[in-house]
């Protein structure tokens, strides 16, 4: 089986994935992370992110099961990877490796902006996870909060606006709703009522 989760910036659909994979025995891949890495390879050999050269060298070399997750990530790190993905070559070049991905025997959980609608259009189950921007922004800045990040709320909220628009707008691959996903809205959810839904989600179409 294979389950695709999409969504915007902050809106749980990692945390999700996680839990997921976690209950039904499947493997887990956090796409965002392989345009963070994309990003922090550019950055840390101080390059610009707009350099489609590199960007793709990197992208061609990464190993999905050996991605630093805590060095990857942070507000600078998603923005500088909202930036990487909007270049049509890296994209490509991450296609394959997220279908590989995907195909494991034990099933895949892969979580981001395109899975349902570019990287598994044949997915089993298709699930969209939304949230308006305020109480995003809000999740986004009490985690940031408790990392000890000093930021303020509008400056996070603007922000998740700056990423929603650009991730729905750019010219591949934008942020949508596939036509046969269904949308879960967790505003009004904690993450407990949220993963609840998603299971009856997988469970109802699964039947």
């Amino acid at each position: 089986m294979i389950i695709a989760i999409d969504g915007p910036a902050a809106s749980g659909k990692g945390t999700l994935g996680k839990r997921l994979a976690a209950h039904y025995g499947m493997a887990h891949l956090d796409t965002g992370l392989l345009y963070r890495a994309v990003a922090k390879a550019l950055l840390d050999a101080g390059l610009p992110l707009s350099d489609e050269d590199h960007a793709v060298e990197a992208a061609r070399t990464l190993d999905p099961d050996r991605l630093d997750e805590k060095a990857l990530r942070g507000a600078a790190m998603g923005e500088a990877a909202s930036v990487v993905a909007v270049l049509k070559p890296v994209r490509a070049a991450l296609i394959d490796l997220q279908r590989n991905f995907a195909a494991r025997p034990q099933g895949a959980v892969l979580d981001g902006r395109d899975i349902g609608t570019v990287i598994c259009p044949h997915a089993d189950v298709k699930v969209f996870v939304t949230a308006s921007a305020e109480e995003r922004a809000r999740r986004r800045y009490t985690e940031l909060a408790g990392r000890g990040v000093n930021t303020t709320y509008e400056d996070v909220l603007a922000d998740i606006r700056q990423r929603d628009d650009r991730d729905m707008h750019r010219a591949v691959a934008p942020l949508r709703l596939a036509e046969d996903a269904r949308l879960l809205d967790t505003t009004e959810l904690d993450i407990d009522a949220a993963f609840r839904a998603a299971i009856a989600i997988v469970d109802a179409v699964g039947k």
